[in-house]
């Protein structure tokens, strides 16, 4: 049975259809109008697979911010792409007309965030009966009793099928996500990928609370069963999920937090995890949940015969993902919620194979390296990629911040010094020479390495300094093969690491540029040596 509806109705949202409107639907519910709908169908276990083809990804070139006064200056226009406010009140009048046109549509009531005195009330409305299960998933939904009295300060308008024309709406093509910060109002259609309702609520908590004073993080975050906490950034293929969900901690979530004076707590209810390779093996929590009823699976494939996923066919795309909520992991957090973190990871997966395995940072080098947000892409996952590519994305997360960089790196580093926290730098990359001739790390010695540092074992370890990125490595940890603590070590030509390793501390630096007047000289120093 669904859950009612509270004061505000969908007129209010400039929305009056005459077809049915299903009001906050149970995980049941959607089910069986998804099937109904051909949105979808079962798989093994009871998980809901999805396909989203032809968009199986976010498509940043067609996300928009509105360029109005409320928030005109605070936003990083450049990275962030300016729809002129005209524009966006016709593509959002024809949007809620497609919406009205006689359709059935499923409206979800929930909130952003954990924390009672942080969190956003939001409502989706959408032509789509899986779209709200994701985001039933993804966010945390309403209470009966909340519900009575929602009054929703967020606004997702959802309609994968209304194309927009580029000519009347000032969209670079069919598909678009809009956001007005001041209205808190998101516009999307012409895709039918899950992330990109996701991202945009992320993208709306990163500006709504730096201006309350909560530092908003791309990040991971679990919780020892002594209380410490330690947060995870990362970017895509990184391992911040996997390495976060470790059955010797309690999982607080896989990629959205905010840091309040009081602790850290999660901005979502559930977890939106790549699935491409997963074995049980390696992941048993992760895997587990591609067999659970009310995990929505998007673009893997299934066998037909046997209901079966085949988590090794990227036939569709290589970014199929699974989204679950967070209590299908084992001892997490119901809470979403655990204190101050003592620690903070920043992972990266150096496909050149020169920086460490870990390395504990300055607080300096900690605002370096979150600005710097480096990671790179292996040959052969885009076209024209031959070899390993830099990639830089500022605070490990870019396409999600409508403010300038250094407002978050600048609560980063206000939290280590009043904190006491320590950060560290962790390659899950290449060993032994780049993408291609190196291994990748071994899987082992960074969960040792990881676990660790997350319980405090190598706050005060004896290290050395890494000649050309200044990092401080430790010179043994227990369980580790020391040889892999110095990757020079590890390379069978020692000029050609030291070319590449020079190759990669250039890029770094050059990089920087564009923050060297955002921030202290210190901070600039505190980027390699050489």
């Amino acid at each position: 049975m669904s859950n009612g509806n509270g004061p505000v109705g969908l007129d209010s949202h400039g929305v009056t259809t005459s077809g049915t409107i299903h009001w906050n639907p149970t995980t049941e519910e959607l089910y069986e109008h998804a099937l109904r709908r051909d949105e979808g169908v079962i798989c093994e276990g009871g998980p809901l697979l999805v396909n989203t083809a032809p968009n199986t990804g976010r498509s940043p070139k067609d996300k928009f911010t509105v360029k109005e006064p409320g928030s005109e200056a605070r936003v990083w226009w450049g990275p962030n792409q300016p729809i002129e406010p005209a524009h966006n009140d016709v593509l959002r009048g024809d949007l809620a007309a497609h919406l009205s046109d006689g359709r059935e549509l499923f409206v979800l009531d929930a909130f952003a965030g954990a924390h009672p005195e942080h969190r956003l009330p939001l409502r989706l409305v959408s032509e789509s009966a899986w779209h709200v299960l994701f985001a039933r998933t993804m966010f945390i939904p309403a209470t009966p009793d909340e519900i009575k009295v929602h009054e929703p300060k967020a606004v997702i308008l959802h309609a994968p099928t209304f194309d927009a024309d580029p000519a009347t709406h000032g969209t670079n093509s069919s598909g678009f996500v809009t956001l007005n910060l001041t209205k808190l109002e998101i516009l999307i259609g012409g895709t039918k990928y899950g992330g990109e309702i996701k991202k945009s609520i992320f993208t709306l908590m990163n500006d709504r609370l730096p201006e309350t004073g909560v530092l908003s993080m791309h990040c991971s975050a679990n919780v020892a069963h002594d209380g410490r906490v330690a947060v995870f950034f990362g970017l895509s293929g990184t391992g911040k999920t996997t390495l976060s969900t470790d059955p010797e901690r309690r999982l607080i979530g896989d990629d959205e937090h905010g840091w309040a004076d009081d602790g850290v707590f999660n901005i979502e209810n559930g977890c939106y995890a790549k699935i491409i390779n997963l074995s049980a093996e390696a992941e048993p929590e992760i895997f587990a949940t591609t067999k659970h009823f009310g995990t929505v699976v998007e673009n893997a494939v299934m066998n037909p015969a046997t209901r079966q996923l085949d988590l090794d066919d990227d036939s569709i795309t290589e970014n199929t993902r699974a989204a679950y909520t967070l209590t299908q992991i084992p001892g997490s957090v119901p809470e979403k919620r655990a204190g101050i973190p003592s620690t903070v990871v920043m992972l990266t997966a150096d496909a050149f194979g020169v920086l460490p395995p870990i390395a504990r940072l300055t607080p300096e080098q900690a605002m370096f390296h979150f600005l710097s947000g480096y990671t790179a892409k292996l040959a052969g996952t885009e076209v024209g990629v031959t070899e390993p590519q830099t990639t830089f994305s500022t605070c490990f997360g870019s396409p999600f911040l409508p403010q300038k960089p250094n407002v978050y790196a600048e609560m980063l580093g206000e939290r280590l010094d009043k904190t006491g926290a320590v950060a560290y730098l962790v390659n899950t990359g290449w060993t032994g020479g780049q993408y291609g001739i190196g291994s990748r790390m071994p899987i082992k010695a960074t969960r040792t390495l990881v676990r660790a540092a997350i319980n405090g074992e190598l706050d005060s370890a004896e290290t050395r300094q890494d000649p050309i990125f200044g990092l401080h490595v430790p010179v043994s940890v227990p369980g580790v093969d020391p040889k892999l603590l110095d990757p020079i070590q590890t390379w069978p030509d020692p000029a050609a690491f030291e070319e590449t390793a020079r190759k990669l501390a250039a890029a770094f630096k050059e990089n920087f540029a564009k923050y060297e007047q955002m921030v202290s000289p210190a901070v600039v120093a505190a980027g390699p040596l050489v």
